[in-house]
């Protein structure tokens, strides 16, 4: 559509409907004309069980049983309760404490911390800076608030961190911005699975340091951990917090935390932005510009979503039994993907690298025709720019399994 009858485009690029979810609409449909036993719905970026229901903790239900009518009726404060900040520090950084001042404050779940640091941290006309494979809201918030997403190759020829394009990329935006917004999603990055190593973000660390030596230049490094709690060990995927513990005043780190995946919250919209700074007045900005954006959006968030967590790390007991049941579904889910990735490697199905999370992708050419031809089959997943997206989150093991060779007839179909 080039013109609008009464809305203003902005310098935006908008759909008539979201991707995602127009295909996994077109799989419900699917699924109600021929069965469900006919459909592999791989759209989703929920996790659900092998019968296709979601899943939800119960443990988190049970607190939610528990509110009190003011947990779930009364406003919460715009930057959140009290209780909900400590705790949601917590259930973000685990056993980690940072030596950084830290300051939060509650947004509804990532998206709204993804908002916020892009909208307080970059300038209009900027470029936003992320991996050429990304979640595509990146771009849909950036446009929205008049930046544009600009992209480093994430992988190398090894399939390794390209070290080479991050550098490379900063000191191009650099040159002709006065700062710069940096969206890093690990672990388990939304849409490949992959996980920076330890290695690797030395080598982050490293770059942005270099490129900070410059003092009249601002770096925001956004850590957007939405799947932390679904890569693996809850600790071991925690290892990288300390490195982000001693930057100087002009390296601000955010950490966007949400309760969608971890605690099974998703329509309940509740997370957090959370800064890690060397500077005390830095952080307190942080906390009034934040909140300030909060006010002029979508004001506050949801006080029952607060509270249920809040009473979740008020009893050590609860909190136990959240993470025990959490566990299990990781399990679950890391199973999946190891099927998938058996059966993509006896199929002769490239990946892209993949250690953990709710998607794999498989890298291919004209990803959009291979996507409808999947559909002829049954099968949903979604197109990403140069390949598409797998939810293995949404499938059972069983499916992971039979999946690699029809995706592999399907692109050889298509592209010879």
């Amino acid at each position: 559509m080039s013109a609008y009858k009464m809305a203003e485009a902005n310098n935006r690029v908008i759909p008539t409907e979201d991707k995602i979810f127009g295909i996994n609409q077109k799989a419900k449909e699917m699924a109600k004309r021929d069965g469900a036993d006919k459909v592999v719905n791989a759209t989703i970026g929920s996790l659900l069980d092998d019968n296709g229901n979601l899943v939800i903790l119960s443990s988190v239900v049970e607190v939610l049983k528990n509110l009190t009518p003011v947990d779930y009726a009364d406003y919460a404060p715009i930057a959140g309760t009290p209780e909900f900040i400590s705790a949601i520090k917590k259930a973000a950084f685990g056993s980690f404490i940072p030596k950084s001042y830290t300051e939060a404050v509650a947004t509804p779940g990532g998206t709204g911390a993804i908002r916020n640091t892009i909208q307080n941290y970059s300038k209009r006309g900027d470029r936003v800076l992320t991996s050429d494979w990304y979640w595509s809201p990146y771009s849909t918030i950036a446009q929205d608030i008049e930046r544009s997403i600009a992209t480093y190759t994430l992988f190398d020829e090894e399939g390794k961190f390209n070290v080479a394009s991050f550098e490379e990329k900063i000191k191009e935006l650099l040159s002709v911005q006065d700062g710069l917004v940096i969206l890093l999603n690990t672990p388990a990055h939304n849409p490949t699975g992959y996980s920076f190593t330890i290695e690797d973000w030395n080598s982050i660390i490293s770059v942005v340091r270099s490129a900070a030596a410059d003092q009249s230049k601002k770096i925001t490094l956004l850590v957007d951990v939405a799947y932390l709690d679904y890569a693996g060990d809850e600790e071991e995927h925690r290892r990288f917090f300390p490195l982000l513990d001693d930057f100087p005043p002009n390296i601000l780190v955010i950490v966007a935390y949400s309760l969608s995946k971890s605690y099974t919250m998703y329509g309940m919209r509740s997370g957090a932005m959370i800064c890690m700074t060397p500077d005390k007045e830095i952080a307190e900005e942080f906390k009034t510009v934040c909140a300030f954006s909060c006010r002029g959006t979508w004001s506050n968030c949801n006080r029952a979503a607060m509270a249920t967590l809040a009473n979740i790390y008020a009893n050590e007991a609860l909190l136990a039994k959240v993470t025990q049941e959490r566990q299990g579904y990781c399990r679950m889910l890391v199973d999946r993907g190891h099927a998938f990735a058996k059966s993509a490697k006896e199929a002769g199905l490239k990946t892209v690298p993949f250690e953990a999370g709710f998607f794999v992708t498989v890298p291919c050419d004209n990803a959009e025709e291979v996507g409808l031809e999947l559909q002829k089959e049954g099968i949903f997943t979604v197109p990403v720019g140069r390949g598409l997206r797998v939810s293995i989150a949404s499938i059972s093991e069983e499916k992971c399994r039979k999946l690699p060779p029809v995706i592999k007839r399907a692109i050889d179909k298509v592209n010879g």
